[in-house]
């Protein structure tokens, strides 16, 4: 005799919507950061979020463990010691059921402080939008922002001298 499974079929959340998740998941993967520290970094972008939702979430998704690193352990490298105020600044993709999403994140390396924000369409625009609610969300003052050289982030070549005049 064996039990028969119980419950939904496809288990879905009952607080989070399908935003939510999708973020959690990217943040997860992106990030590999432990369960708390994800958890503390997401709560200020979805308020709702509490600890067992957000676990129950990655279970659901096969994340709620970090993955082992396999082989010969190399001694980690220790980013050299950085005042507070200097923010590391990404951009993920995230795919749901509705379409794509982005979301951009932003890491302080000494204080560990995130910032994240789930945007529908991604340029120089809500890139700007982001940095300004980082900057308003941040209790410190920001000194360094290191960024990669995403098109969101940078102009176009034909502008890396300045506008040229009209013919």
């Amino acid at each position: 005799m064996a039990d028969v499974p119980t419950g939904p079929r496809e288990p879905k959340s009952t607080v989070l919507s399908i935003e939510d998740e999708a973020s959690i998941v990217a943040f997860r993967r992106h990030m590999l950061l432990p369960l708390d520290d994800c958890l503390y970094a997401l709560q200020a972008t979805i308020p709702h979020l509490m600890r067992s939702s957000f676990h129950r979430c990655l279970q659901r998704h096969g994340i709620s463990r970090l993955p082992e690193v396999a082989g010969d352990k190399l001694s980690k490298k220790k980013f050299k010691p950085y005042p507070v105020g200097y923010f590391h600044i990404d951009i993920a993709e995230v795919r749901t059921a509705e379409g794509k999403l982005y979301l951009y994140v932003a890491i302080d390396r000494t204080s560990k402080f995130a910032f994240v924000q789930l945007v529908k369409k991604t340029g120089r625009t809500s890139a700007s939008a982001f940095l300004i609610a980082l900057i308003k969300a941040v209790p410190y003052k920001i000194h360094t922002a290191l960024i990669d050289n995403g098109i969101q982030f940078t102009f176009p070549p034909r502008y890396a001298n300045g506008r040229s005049p009209s013919t």
